[in-house]
């Protein structure tokens, strides 16, 4: 049992390695700030600006064809007031065109509480401290193959951590699609046929905001339970 030891041991030492680069690395880079997006997908840049184009086109045809709808209102058609309709069109224009900094002020308010999170006072913790801490632990408790329950625990505690890591993640990468289609869904705001699309987008960016803030504090929260755990391992 000693070689099968030595080699739990080591792989367990690597797994905690492993989260710990992981925790210092990874989660800074998810936030509210789209330079990491752009360094992985280089081309939403480029592509933003046919998104523009894309999006002042939609205005211009929807604009276009509800003013002529106007002239078949006698046949049982219906239209929005062209005065109004000319002044959303003229309003949403501006906002498909200035769509980046607009989006880049929300993400700066939405990124302040992010940055917050991530450099609030937490104990000081390494993760490689966790294996021989739960060693000293199950030592007392149990005999035999203590290491390879150890691994078992630590493989659980990777893998929980790392499927908060994934979701956010996937918040991250839904936020920067969202951002750089952003002009499309403000063309939508121009019609009143089409402004549910435009309110849902709003309340889908302010979700995913707000959800990569909540992942974000889960995941400091599970990295503070695990360093108050080590702090009083006996507290269980």
């Amino acid at each position: 049992m000693g070689i099968l030891d030595g080699i739990v041991e080591w792989i367990a030492e690597q797994v905690m390695h492993g989260l710990d680069l992981i925790n210092t690395s990874v989660l800074g880079a998810l936030g509210c700030d789209m330079s990491i997006f752009l360094r992985y997908f280089p081309a939403a840049e480029t592509m933003y600006d046919i998104f523009v184009a894309l999006a002042i086109g939609l205005i211009l045809l929807i604009w276009v064809w509800n003013l002529f709808k106007n002239f078949g209102i006698g046949g049982g058609g219906e239209a929005e007031d062209p005065i109004k309709l000319s002044i959303r069109s003229v309003l949403f224009i501006a906002l498909a065109y200035y769509s980046d900094q607009i989006v880049d002020m929300a993400l700066d308010i939405g990124g302040t509480p992010y940055d917050w999170i991530l450099t609030s006072a937490l104990p000081n913790l390494s993760f490689a401290d966790f294996n021989s801490v739960l060693l000293t632990i199950i030592g007392v408790c149990a005999n035999g193959a203590v290491a390879l329950i150890v691994l078992i625990l630590l493989l659980i505690l990777a893998w929980n951590y790392l499927k908060l890591l994934f979701e956010a993640a996937e918040r991250y990468v839904l936020l920067g699609v969202m951002v750089f289609t952003a002009p499309v869904a403000f063309a939508m705001g121009v019609s009143q046929a089409t402004s549910n699309i435009f309110k849902s987008w709003c309340r889908m960016f302010a979700g995913q905001i707000f959800l990569l803030l909540m992942n974000a504090w889960c995941l400091r929260l599970f990295v503070s339970m695990v360093g108050a755990f080590i702090a009083n391992p006996l507290s269980l």
